[in-house]
């Protein structure tokens, strides 16, 4: 069962991101703030649901949320910044277009950096203990699938469709026989041949 909140006295934003693994496409974040009482059966990490009920509960999240945004950091900043850093700043992005200025951030995972002296806590697995996390995974993930699904129609050789610019297979043999797109990331293993040869060179 999915807590609440953290602070009950205090306007709370929850805030994910997605794409963190992947080796093409922006990372995508969201903040969102729930209003006192709110209660859904199916909301739940988004990693635990299908992509139905993702999509069902966005549009539950998008109507019934006292505030919601979503932030974007594309490939090309990923490679100037880091990974890390630019999930940090992805919810940063996210918490800025909230229409509410929340009093505490809810933060997934163990690293986040402070923004404009808003209080904040990390949590580790926040996506399934805190309801207003769970709601920020799935918009978070819901809107990078739109995206990748539809930059996919440009280079369907990479079949992100269907692997999101997940480190697959298929995803890193395309690679290999067409080359990078502008949508990959460049300081990320995209061959995963390093780790190959690395792994060769320790036998």
């Amino acid at each position: 069962m999915l807590k609440p909140y953290l602070n009950p006295d205090k306007i709370e934003a929850g805030c994910d991101e997605a794409g963190r693994g992947c080796l093409a496409g922006p990372v995508f974040a969201a903040a969102v703030i729930l209003p006192e009482g709110f209660s859904n059966e199916l909301l739940n990490d988004s990693k635990k649901l299908t992509e139905a009920q993702r999509y069902k509960l966005r549009e539950v999240i998008e109507r019934e949320a006292a505030a919601w945004a979503v932030g974007i950091v594309t490939a090309e900043e990923i490679d100037e910044i880091n990974i890390l850093r630019a999930s940090i700043l992805a919810m940063k992005r996210a918490v800025e277009q909230l229409k509410i200025t929340p009093e505490h951030l809810l933060i997934d995972g163990n690293r986040f950096t402070p923004y404009k002296n808003i209080p904040y806590t990390t949590v580790v697995k926040g996506d399934a203990t805190y309801m207003s996390i769970a709601a920020a995974s799935i918009l978070a993930k819901t809107y990078r699938d739109d995206y990748m699904q539809k930059i996919a129609e440009e280079y369907p050789a990479y079949d992100w469709k269907n692997n999101k610019g997940y480190p697959t297979a298929k995803h890193r043999a395309a690679i290999k026989a067409n080359g990078a797109t502008p949508h990959h990331r460049m300081t990320f293993n995209l061959t995963g041949e390093t780790q190959q040869l690395a792994l060769q060179f320790d036998e």
